[in-house]
């Protein structure tokens, strides 16, 4: 392990040099002009793959392409334990680019952090794992286990392609655990093993009125306006404590104990740098519960945007035809995406007038996903942030959802181990996203570390 670990610190500025290489591809699965971009980004992983001594392949599917690389398997009749390192190297798309301070595909070194988009969610986090890898071959140090990694390119689109993938190559992918590096840690002194993700439901909602716009000075008083109508109907959502008031949406939940409060609170929360950094008045949440388990433990019912009627410059006196919303109810443990859907349909019918026809669309939906963090591969995990990162790790619960895990648990049966590398202002999904470049060092000793307490 030792020359493994000076291995990793002697070659940190070629693996900095690679890194800006992986995030120079423009590599937006959302964006259909991108296609080549997709295809040449898993070429070059593989080509690297390879480079460092792992058996690698391109696997196409029905969208982007997914990337299968494996650590050589050792001659032995013992069984040896399997291993899942997933990721993915697509990425979101980097508009509005006039708020980027360096552009966006040209990765830009400013202190200690790598810019560029990707360089965080989630090139530089899958990127560790292959270091870490890279320094086992590389030493000869024998691996105590046997590993595989995916990284696919459909992620930051829903990932539509990996499930059937994975039904398709369930023997060859049949591992003991799934280890993900696409989450967060509150800071470099806090480590941290994410035993929860909330799930999610996404609802298209559009109120019909007239069946054309209308000159407002000559109908408006006589018929209902739609965006009017839309506009107290997702009112009626919350009541005055933040509590979202739809029947039966809370079936399920259990409560938070007394043990997942404490190590919650453990996580270091500055309400004063919290509000800034957001750039809000004040904060505004469920109450009775702290904004860490507000964001990250309890559920939610957001409005991702809402559109009707003129948009453009000046003013245009109409009553729109229709008025519509984008809809996301983020879930927690306990809760059902189906029986969520259920009660969100009734509520709003319920409450919609019968000046409008409603159409409600539900879109794509997930549930959450819990580990147990007393587990022996939990622990196991604990054990190499404790000595990789030189702190105490904490246990966190993440706000947002990645599907996928719960495919990996019902497909391949494997506990999904969340080790984010990300922090709190590397601005994933925003303008000026960076990877902090003494989270990725640690990060490959978190990895390599790894093996050896999983193997135990």
């Amino acid at each position: 392990m030792h020359s493994v670990l000076n291995y990793l610190a002697r070659h940190q500025a070629r693996f900095v040099e690679e890194l800006c290489d992986y995030v120079r591809f423009r590599s937006v699965s959302a964006q259909p002009q991108h296609a080549g971009d997709m295809k040449a980004c898993a070429a070059w992983l593989v080509r690297h793959c390879r480079s460092i001594g792992l058996t690698a392949e391109v696997r196409q599917t029905p969208g982007h392409p997914i990337v299968i690389a494996k650590t050589p398997r050792l001659p032995t009749r013992r069984k040896r334990r399997h291993f899942l390192i997933y990721g993915h190297y697509d990425v979101q798309p980097p508009e509005p680019f006039e708020l980027w301070k360096t552009p966006p595909f040209q990765p830009t070194r400013r202190g200690a952090s790598l810019f560029g988009r990707g360089a965080s969610d989630n090139k530089g986090q899958n990127f560790a794992h292959l270091k870490a890898i890279e320094a086992y071959l590389r030493t000869q140090t024998e691996l105590p286990c046997d590993l595989t990694c995916i990284i696919e390119g459909e992620e930051e689109v829903g990932s539509s392609s990996l499930a059937g993938f994975l039904q398709q190559h369930r023997a060859e992918l049949k591992c003991d655990a799934v280890i993900v590096s696409d989450t967060g840690i509150p800071g470099p002194k806090y480590p941290a093993l994410t035993c929860s993700l909330r799930g999610i439901a996404a609802f298209e909602l559009t109120l019909h009125g007239p069946s054309r716009d209308l000159h407002s000075g000559m109908f408006g008083g006589s018929v209902e306006n739609p965006a009017m109508a839309l506009c107290r109907l997702l009112g009626k959502v919350h009541d005055d404590k933040g509590r979202i008031r739809i029947p039966h949406f809370h079936d399920g939940i259990a409560r938070l104990t007394k043990y997942e409060r404490r190590q919650l609170a453990r996580v270091p929360f500055n309400r004063r740098a919290y509000r800034k950094f957001l750039g809000v008045p004040q904060l505004h949440g469920e109450a009775g519960f702290t904004p860490e388990e507000q964001r990250s433990a309890r559920p939610t019912f957001e409005i991702n945007g809402l559109t009707s009627g003129y948009q453009g410059a000046g003013s245009k006196t109409i009553v729109p035809a229709w008025a519509r919303a984008k809809i996301t109810t983020r879930l927690v443990p306990g809760q059902q995406p189906r029986q969520v859907v259920r009660a969100v349909k009734a509520f709003l019918k319920k409450h919609c007038p019968g000046t409008v026809r409603m159409e409600l669309k539900a879109g794509h939906g997930a549930e959450a996903y819990a580990v147990s963090p007393t587990s022996a591969a939990a622990q196991a995990a604990l054990r190499a942030l404790r000595e990789a990162f030189g702190h105490e790790p904490v246990l966190l619960r993440e706000g947002g959802s990645i599907p996928i895990v719960n495919q990996f648990k019902k497909i391949l049966g494997a506990d999904t181990l969340l080790l984010g590398l990300a922090l709190p202002d590397d601005n994933a999904h925003s303008p000026n996203e960076k990877f902090d470049l003494g989270i990725f060092a640690k990060g490959q000793r978190l990895s390599a570390l790894l093996w050896r307490e999983l193997a135990k």
